[in-house]
């Protein structure tokens, strides 16, 4: 048969690649022989016998995806419309739902919704599990399958199940749009900038530095410091995070790749030039702080060029290369590590912040009736009118203690980014004295 033929003429070609060695040499060769064999044998099988009609494009694509992902969460084949996909998600535009998904014990896991997205609105979250999709369910579809199905025309519905931690599983109906990623959005809180990069396409590096030379020029007495918010950020390009790194650091290593071959190590090296001046930085992360997100993270934190304030991140620390094979796509194999400075591997551990703030919602103590006050006390002397034109003394330097706040969570009540804000301004403030006192 002309399949079983080929695959013997590859072995056999293994087989004479090099002359005759040590016996136990040819061992693994003689192994390779059969085990292809025996693909040969299950293939012609499926293709004979299987109740549905197949095509052998089908079934060996089906077998490469196979031995790809068995290898690790990570590894894939891209067929040719996949392989078109991912290279338009690298450049910051496709269309979709705005979902960042993994797969766990079968099911679709949520790393991350993006901001401004079909997905971010509807109010998906870091670690919630999709069942079922338009109500077929996930359990045992390949992730690229799941991904195929979330994905659709633009302005089409789609219905996704979803089960979370602490709460019972629930739909949610999301309309399919083009997803446009603006990696990078920057605000002032007061003095304090604020940027928020939520992945790492290829103008993400631009976009930092635009961001940071604006909030220079709107900064009333110049900028106190930097928050980078990199929470819920799934990576993207090496490169960009590279050159990201490199805008706040003068020197020194940002980080490396090691493979198997250890004549293959690559480092990767910052040129002098920090953007933000020797300004204090703080860097928020959390669980979905992932991949190229956390090679930034480690940087900053082993140069100790930043501060980082939050949850322990994701904990991927391995590299993808896209490898195309002509006239069939791409594989997304796992080529190599890379490890911080200082020689860390994050790999299934993640990076631990220097400052552990877990996520809370901020209310004032009067929300929770926790307060008291002179006209609370039993047996409190009574006002006397007069009393009230007298605004000298003790009485006129009380404060205003305001109202609560029974809104619903806002940015300006993200408890770990007043943390983050607070922290810069003492770092500020500590620097300034230090400086104030040298002269």
């Amino acid at each position: 048969m002309i399949f079983r033929s080929l695959l013997a003429a590859a072995a056999l070609s293994l087989w004479f690649v090099e002359p005759s060695h040590a016996e136990d040499a040819q061992q693994p060769q003689i192994d390779t022989y059969e085990l292809l064999n025996l693909f040969g044998d299950v293939f012609e099988r499926v293709r004979a016998d299987y109740v549905e009609q197949t095509t052998d494009e089908q079934l060996i694509e089906a077998a490469v995806n196979g031995m790809l992902s068995a290898l690790d969460p990570h590894s894939s084949y891209l067929d040719a419309k996949k392989y078109e996909d991912m290279k338009v998600q690298t450049q910051g535009t496709f269309g979709g739902l705005g979902i960042e998904v993994t797969m766990e014990a079968g099911l679709v896991k949520v790393v991350t919704p993006i901001d401004d997205t079909p997905a971010f609105r509807a109010g998906l979250k870091p670690g919630d599990f999709v069942t079922h999709i338009d109500g077929a369910e996930v359990l045992g579809m390949t992730l690229a399958e799941a991904v195929e199905k979330m994905r659709g025309r633009i302005g089409s519905s789609i219905t996704l199940s979803i089960r979370r931690a602490e709460r019972e599983p629930f739909d949610v109906s999301l309309t399919r749009e083009e997803i446009k990623i603006r990696s990078v959005r920057s605000r002032l809180e007061d003095r304090v900038g604020y940027i928020r990069i939520s992945s790492f396409s290829e103008q993400t590096d631009e976009g930092v530095r635009s961001e940071i030379a604006k909030l220079k020029k709107e900064a009333p007495g110049g900028l106190q410091g930097l928050v980078v918010d990199l929470r819920n950020n799934p990576g993207g390009l090496l490169s960009q995070a590279v050159a990201v790194s490199d805008d706040f650091l003068e020197q020194g290593e940002i980080v490396s790749t090691r493979t198997r071959k250890p004549e293959d190590t690559q480092r990767f090296n910052a040129r002098p030039g920090d953007i933000a001046d020797e300004l204090p930085i703080v860097v928020l992360v959390n669980a979905g702080t992932a991949s190229a997100s956390e090679i930034v993270a480690g940087a900053l934190q082993d140069h100790g060029r930043a501060i980082l304030l939050g949850t322990k991140s994701f904990g991927k620390g391995s590299v993808q290369t896209i490898i195309p094979l002509v006239g069939h796509g791409a594989m997304r194999l796992t080529t190599a590590r890379y490890y911080t400075p200082s020689g860390r591997s994050i790999q299934a551990v993640g990076i631990e912040p220097d400052i552990v703030v877990e996520q809370a919602k901020i209310e004032t103590m009067a929300a929770q009736g926790l307060e008291r006050r002179e006209s609370d006390l039993r047996g409190a002397l009574d006002l006397i009118e007069s009393e009230v034109e007298d605004k000298t003394g003790p009485a006129g330097d009380a404060p205003n203690a305001g109202s609560a706040n029974n809104g619903p969570l806002t940015p300006e009540t993200d408890y770990q980014l007043v943390r983050a804000i607070d922290l810069v301004r003492g770092l500020s403030l500590f620097s300034e004295k230090l400086t104030q006192r040298a002269q």
